[in-house]
């Protein structure tokens, strides 16, 4: 169902409209978003319009969408003063405040007649897109960092995993 939007025209105006971050961090175009799927076909989920990196800036890693091109990271996380630079998601509702925005206004809009469903990375997911600054299947920079400098990684997965605790 997630994917059901990209085949509406109405849904697809936004894309050709606003870049994506914007789609997912503005409230009321991701409510827009994540609630036309469900007006249209009335599953029984309303999948929150997000992004699966959205806790990145928030920890200082800024990110980008570029369309046909996916997410890029502008200064990639490869280095242990960099993982120690990074900021702690001690409040989520300060540094991300839309997110909070959006799920309480689709809680309300679906009014108990749907499931809220909600998505974000994994600590590896993240880190892998963090340190190769866009997404690879292979990881290989990922994978040079985990060999070469194995408490960088380790140091990484552990402030993501902390701040997505804090998160969800």
């Amino acid at each position: 169902m997630r994917q059901a939007g990209r085949y509406m025209a109405e849904f697809r105006a936004f894309s050709d409209k606003y870049p994506f971050r914007m789609r997912s961090e503005t409230p009321d175009i991701a409510i827009e978003l994540s609630l036309q799927p469900w007006r249209a076909f009335k599953p029984d989920g309303v999948i929150f319009f997000s992004d699966i990196l959205t806790p990145l800036p928030a920890l200082g890693i800024e990110f980008d969408v570029i369309k046909g091109k996916g997410p890029r990271i502008q200064t990639p996380i490869r280095s242990m003063e960099q993982v120690q630079s990074l900021n702690k998601l001690d409040d989520p509702l300060s540094s991300l405040p839309f997110v909070h925005d959006i799920l309480s206004s689709l809680r309300q809009e679906v009014d108990g007649q749907a499931t809220l469903l909600g998505f974000v990375g994994t600590p590896w997911t993240l880190a892998a897109y963090a340190m190769e600054g866009k997404a690879d299947r292979d990881c290989k920079q990922t994978k040079v960092i985990m060999f070469n400098q194995p408490a960088v990684l380790h140091a990484f997965l552990d402030h993501l995993t902390e701040a997505l605790i804090t998160y969800m």
